[in-house]
């Protein structure tokens, strides 16, 4: 009876923490053909085959992710960009209404070892496509949509970005750091369910492990 009543309580337990939440295998969804490229093209990562890689382009570009609608909640990702200035903007697309609008939060490893001031201050951004741009959100709102990581990762290792999206507002944290590193007020209104792996101009970027919770 007690060993019973052990196992029911394991299984209310595994139910309540799944509820929820989704695990997508990026990796499936490859070989599925569920991955729409964007200016890109999508291979497998690596000897375990659980990573994709979108590769470098002169312009920006997405993975829209078939099968899965979001429009608020939590996105958990596992990057890996590299240490190589101007030349690794890695991150994750949402709210994408079409191929050139779209809601993006994005990571600038080269700058994660930055001594300059200024190169610290750019490590996470916030963009609305097309029209507010990094260059015009820093040229006309200069700090607010941008920020630097008090406990960077390692440039050229994986790190874990869990972006918490409501109506108003995104929320981005970094690993095991508490506090989120950018908190911004929302450019766009929910216009779309879809969802996206992201990397800038002449950048390529490694992607696994994606969660969404409601």
């Amino acid at each position: 009876m007690e060993k019973n009543r052990l196992l029911t309580l394991v299984f209310i337990l595994i139910s309540m923490n799944s509820v929820g939440q989704e695990q997508i295998s990026l990796s499936e969804k490859f070989y599925k053909q569920k991955i729409k490229a964007v200016n890109r093209s999508i291979t497998i990562y690596g000897d375990k085959g659980d990573a994709i890689e979108l590769n470098a382009e002169n312009s920006s570009g997405l993975g829209i992710i078939e099968d899965i609608e979001f429009k608020k909640g939590i996105i958990e990702i596992e990057l890996l960009g590299e240490n190589n200035p101007g030349k690794s903007f890695i991150g994750i697309a949402f709210n994408i209404e079409n191929d050139e609008t779209y809601e993006a939060v994005y990571f600038r490893p080269f700058n994660f070892k930055a001594e300059e001031q200024i190169r610290k201050e750019h490590m996470v951004q916030y963009i609305y496509h097309p029209e507010f741009t990094w260059r015009k959100l820093r040229e006309e709102r200069t700090g607010e949509f941008e920020n630097e990581i008090n406990m960077p990762p390692d440039p050229d290792d994986w790190f874990k970005a869990i972006i918490h999206i409501s109506d108003k507002t995104v929320n981005v944290y970094v690993n095991d750091l508490p506090e989120p590193v950018l908190t911004v007020d929302r450019l766009s209104s929910i216009k779309s369910t879809s969802i996206g792996i992201w990397t800038g101009f002449g950048s390529s970027g490694r992607f696994r492990n994606l969660v969404i919770k409601d």
